[in-house]
């Protein structure tokens, strides 16, 4: 496993993503789950991000069931708070005030089996709170000892820069993928920040690390997407645009011409794309997703090979000809 300092803690390049295991994608099992996690641990993956919404409080459980038998000190947890259900309807709401975030670290910390979170990260910004009250918020809970570091997640440019003047932040983390550098909505939600154009350079000034959610395009960067069938309705990804027709056919077309210049170097497209993630300095631990033990495995390879510049370049070069949205 290869590591990057994430302020004073020595993170796995590769993080695990507990999205998929919050059981709304398709073929999530709660045994394999824990499983699967417990392997990363294994393997040497030492970073977990999660969030309360993940499931409604269900990928939080598993995890905390997964890392039952491991020492804290061995990982670290990442969480997020803004994101509520505690309505009759379960419908999911923004919620950023003080209170709602004390309230949610609390929660998080009886179902992840813990009495500190190393990482509280600002899920989606809220527009009816104000970012001082939020602040006041973030700042409760590491003064409480609950929290150990702050990030923001999804957070436009100026957002980011305002919070920055209440409190100190370690991370900011995105959409951000080989086919995605600059995406500008996601699942149908408008992005208000372009990650390569503007938050890697905040990251690199200011010392934070940018953690790249859905660094495989949600599975089409794995390459083995096809025009149709690739999941049911009841997936989430059925929620995301471009991987359905008629964008899909765009992304699928230029991740094929990715996957045949990845195989004339010898490596999958899956290695490629994490392996373009991985060399830049302000990326910290990739985001990435598993709910099977064999995906986990897969994932750890693509540490265990060198990804040259000129490679690299290639892949960008290639993307730039199709011009993605």
């Amino acid at each position: 496993m290869i590591f990057k300092a994430l302020k004073e803690m020595n993170t796995s390049v590769l993080g695990f993503g507990c999205w998929a295991v919050g059981g709304t994608w398709n073929d999530t099992e709660d045994q394999t789950s824990i499983r699967t996690m417990q392997t990363a641990v294994e393997l040497g993956i030492n970073f977990f991000d999660v969030a309360p919404v993940y499931g409604l409080g269900h990928a939080e459980t598993l995890l905390g069931k997964a890392l039952e038998t491991t020492a804290r000190e061995q990982v670290y947890i990442a969480t997020k708070c803004g994101l509520v259900w505690n309505n009759p309807e379960k419908a999911v709401k923004n919620n950023l005030t003080k209170a709602s975030i004390i309230e949610e670290v609390d929660q998080s910390l009886v179902r992840l089996q813990t009495d500190y979170i190393d990482l509280l990260q600002c899920h989606w910004p809220d527009p009816n709170t104000p970012l001082e009250e939020t602040a006041e918020g973030l700042r409760a809970v590491v003064e409480s000892g609950k929290v150990r570091h702050l990030g923001v997640s999804n957070f436009s440019l100026e957002m980011t820069q305002e919070l920055m003047q209440h409190c100190e932040l370690a991370t900011y983390q995105g959409l951000y993928n080989l086919l995605e550098p600059n995406a500008t909505h996601y699942h149908n939600i408008p992005l208000s920040y372009r990650s390569r154009d503007e938050i890697i350079p905040l990251c690199e000034k200011h010392d934070l690390k940018y953690l790249p959610y859905s660094p495989l395009m949600q599975g089409l960067l794995t390459g083995t997407f096809k025009p149709s069938g690739n999941f049911d309705e009841k997936d989430d990804r059925a929620n995301n645009p471009k991987l359905n027709s008629p964008l899909l056919e765009q992304y699928l077309g230029c991740a094929d011409e990715l996957k045949a210049y990845a195989e004339t170097a010898g490596m999958p497209l899956a290695h490629l794309a994490m392996g373009w993630l991985m060399a830049q300095d302000a990326v910290g631990p990739i985001i990435t997703g598993a709910y099977q033990e064999w995906q986990v495995k897969e994932n750890i390879a693509v540490t265990e090979r060198t990804y040259d510049a000129a490679l690299l370049k290639g892949a960008e070069d290639i993307v730039a000809k199709w011009s993605l949205a």
